[in-house]
């Protein structure tokens, strides 16, 4: 069944971004919030229809229209508020249903009362997302980020452009003049705060951040192209015991050597019982002699994960420095850095400034509620980290635009679309594309696209 229209329940952090998301992709969006201060700031930013009221009383669900509506997403900061909308949503007929729950007491599969005891069918919790993601980040060191495409043969990596490297100042085709003894891809780079879906003529500059795509068995030729070494992680560093950093702790202290640095006596003296495998620290996670003391100079990976944007971006690039061994030995390992970031427009340019990954709660939440909305329309769904951009697999209609015509033909038509078709899938096969590749009907594709395109490229594929 085809989503149109969509109640959201909340408008702080995750249903603002979700909301604007949505627009943007062309459902229609209604939405419930109590406070006044954010339906302003929702009226301003995008084109949804909002009910001022409380989402516990049924009046609001009557003006909202909820019989009319496909799917509901229940984001508020109340685990309760979000359950309840899921039983309330039930009985209006609404088919979908999403809820934002942080209790492991409720809504998961081993909870006392589980989600479909709330009639849920996708629970949200957005710190455990970044947590999991974090975890799958420290397992792929080597790179900043490696996506699997299909089911793994292709690869999504990012590198940082340091001024050794040999790409340095080169365009997109004298690169792959220069560079063909296997194939790789430049699909996206973050430059400062902006993010370049490339053409032929665009040239990788000193710390951009640059996303390749590949198959995997050449992923060392490229590390060795790009002067990385392989390198595993045994010592991890976190700089914040919230929620996420907790988790974090817990989920890695039985493999790696972890040391959790926390500032609140309080908070450090509950977490020393509870993560039995890892060094809990009571300490200032900014300042430089607690970090050493704390063994940084060792560490493999440094993870700020406190509420303070501010804290977690100095504290990395604290860290990105005295972990920096290649100084002292040229074969030593370079530590690497994972940080929080609550606003979204310091993603990108926490990334090109020296951080190695940033990430973002609303944007991980949102990514998993899209990927749920768009199950059976889109075959996958990836954000890049640190840019705005996504990789998406699309099947091409029989008489579809993307059809039948050398891509070298559309090249200038995508390029103005922000849209990269990087992949197309025959008999199981994941191959790259080039200029003479034709898209057949019913051909799968990957496509590296800017966030903004989505709309555009699901068109070309009609």
């Amino acid at each position: 069944m085809a989503i149109k229209n969509i109640l959201v329940i909340g408008l702080g952090g995750v249903g603002l971004h979700l909301t604007k998301r949505l627009v943007h992709d062309g459902y229609v969006v209604t939405v419930i919030e109590s406070s006044q201060q954010l339906i302003n700031s929702v009226n301003d930013a995008v084109d949804a229809r909002v009910v001022r009221g409380n989402a516990m009383e049924l009046g609001c669900w009557r003006q909202a229209k909820a019989e009319t509506m496909d799917l509901l997403i229940a984001v508020t900061n109340e685990d309760s508020i979000n359950m309840i909308a899921s039983i309330i949503a039930d009985r209006f007929g609404i088919p979908r249903k999403v809820a934002r729950v942080r209790s492991p007491d409720y809504g998961y599969e081993n909870s006392f009362l589980n989600k479909s005891d709330f009639k849920i069918d996708l629970v949200i919790h957005p710190e455990e997302l970044v947590a999991q993601e974090m975890v799958r980040l420290i397992m792929r060191a080597s790179a900043n980020d490696v996506i699997d495409i299909g089911e793994g043969e292709m690869k999504i990596i990012a590198m940082r452009i340091n001024q050794d490297c040999p790409l340095l100042n080169k365009s997109l085709s004298e690169i792959n003049l220069l560079h063909n003894d296997f194939q790789f891809k430049i699909v996206a780079i973050g430059r400062g705060i902006a993010t370049i879906i490339p053409g032929d003529e665009d040239s990788v500059l000193p710390n951009d951040q640059v996303f390749f795509m590949l198959n995997g068995k050449n992923q060392p030729q490229l590390m060795q192209l790009m002067g990385v070494r392989e390198q595993e992680t045994h010592k991890v560093m976190i700089v914040g015991g919230g929620m996420v950093g907790a988790r974090v702790a817990g989920l890695l202290e039985k493999t790696f050597s972890v040391t959790l640095i926390e500032n609140d006596k309080e908070r450090a003296e509950e977490l020393a019982p509870i993560l039995k495998n890892t060094d809990v620290l009571l300490g200032d996670g900014t300042d430089v002699n607690v970090m050493v003391l704390g063994g940084l100079m060792e560490m493999d990976m440094f993870i700020a994960a406190t509420g303070n944007n501010e804290t977690n971006i100095i504290s990395c690039l604290l860290a990105k420095h005295i972990m920096n061994r290649t100084n002292v030995d040229e074969t030593a390992n370079e530590g690497k850095t994972i940080a929080i970031v609550k606003k979204e427009d310091y993603l990108v340019l926490a990334s090109t400034i020296g951080l190695d990954v940033a990430l973002n709660k609303k944007i991980s939440a949102a990514d998993e509620i899209m990927k749920f909305i768009r199950m059976g329309e889109l075959f996958s769904l990836a954000h890049l980290h640190g840019v705005d951009a996504e990789v998406i697999e699309l099947a091409a209609a029989p008489k579809s635009q993307i059809t039948k015509k050398p891509l070298k033909k559309l090249k200038s038509m995508l390029l103005e679309k922000q849209i990269v078709i990087a992949g197309v899938v025959r008999d199981g096969v994941c191959e790259m594309t080039d200029d003479e590749t034709v898209i057949g009907p019913n051909d799968l594709c990957v496509v590296v696209l800017s966030s903004k395109s989505l709309k555009d490229a699901r068109e070309l594929f009609k």
